[in-house]
């Protein structure tokens, strides 16, 4: 499905990443100045965001929802996220140290992607805090990796201005329960100010940007999640390939959908799921939701 009329003209007349750098003139002392977490707003919620690609950075729209969502929250102390594009067992940590160089996990793109920062403040106290929580585990610190796109993408766009401590955490699996209780054990960070992040996609297919028609496939399937999530059916979730239409066109591989359960796990009422982001971009959903 091709991109709208809108986005393609922008693409047409600003350069790699124009976006982003519009959203940075417009927004930077705004996110500077927001207000941070204190105790008495109780939890933060848990979220999983559609990351997109690189291209994510060109479109205004997106990015333009995603610092809106951020700014309807107290800005976090700090941030975990888990990445639909990190898998490793045991769990493993990014670099902590402030500036850690960003992992550009991707090619094919515009050389300018892969020199934008994001050069995030020293998180060595959250990882320790992590590493205190997940304290059955042993967790390895992989000093000289960076974020990956699925966690600085969307962070670019949410919280610009780089001042919140941010760590990766691997996924250990792929298997929905354990990142169902991974989740689970990250939960009561949420109550010291530290937003949980899923960072995956709610469609991923590369094959209805070949045969749109498939597009109904990955609709159908996004309606589906939409209701499970409704219903806070975690079993139906966790068997999403039994369960869900269009479950082959919309996830061929796991890695970009399981990260939502890691959310589920999170969240203290999966059934309280809304949607702070609902739209179609190239036949794909670009669902983002939050959870209590």
């Amino acid at each position: 499905m091709p991109a709208t009329n809108g986005l393609s003209s922008f693409l047409r007349s600003h350069p790699p990443a124009g976006a982003y750098d519009d959203l940075l003139a417009r927004v930077l002392p705004q996110a500077r100045s927001q207000r941070v977490w204190s105790e008495s707003d109780g939890p933060l919620p848990s979220l999983f965001v559609s990351h997109g690609a690189p291209f994510t950075l060109d479109d205004p729209q997106w990015l333009g929802d995603l610092f809106d969502w951020a700014q309807s929250m107290p800005k976090p102390k700090a941030v975990v996220v888990i990445s639909a594009h990190w898998e490793n067992a045991p769990a493993a940590l990014s670099g902590t140290a402030a500036g850690t160089p960003l992992y550009y996990d991707f090619s094919g793109f515009h050389p300018r992607y892969r020199t934008l920062p994001y050069a995030t403040p020293d998180a060595t106290d959250l990882a320790r805090r992590l590493t205190g929580t997940l304290s059955r585990t042993t967790v390895h610190e992989f000093t000289d990796r960076g974020l990956d796109h699925g966690a600085f993408i969307p962070l670019m766009a949410m919280y610009p201005a780089a001042d919140i401590p941010v760590v990766q955490l691997s996924m250990p699996s792929l298997e929905p329960g354990a990142l169902l209780e991974l989740g689970a054990r990250l939960r009561p960070l949420r109550e010291e100010g530290v937003l949980i992040v899923g960072s995956g996609f709610m469609t991923h297919s590369f094959a209805v940007f070949r045969h749109p028609e498939l597009a109904a496939e990955t609709a159908a399937f996004d309606e589906w999640a939409v209701d499970a999530l409704a219903r806070a059916d975690v079993d139906a979730l966790t068997d999403y390939r039994g369960k869900a239409p269009g479950a082959e066109v919309a996830h061929p591989t796991a890695e970009h959908f399981v990260p939502l359960l890691l959310t589920v796990g999170a969240a203290s009422d999966p059934g309280s799921a809304v949607s702070a982001i609902d739209r179609m971009v190239m036949g794909n959903s670009t669902r983002s939701v939050r959870m209590n």
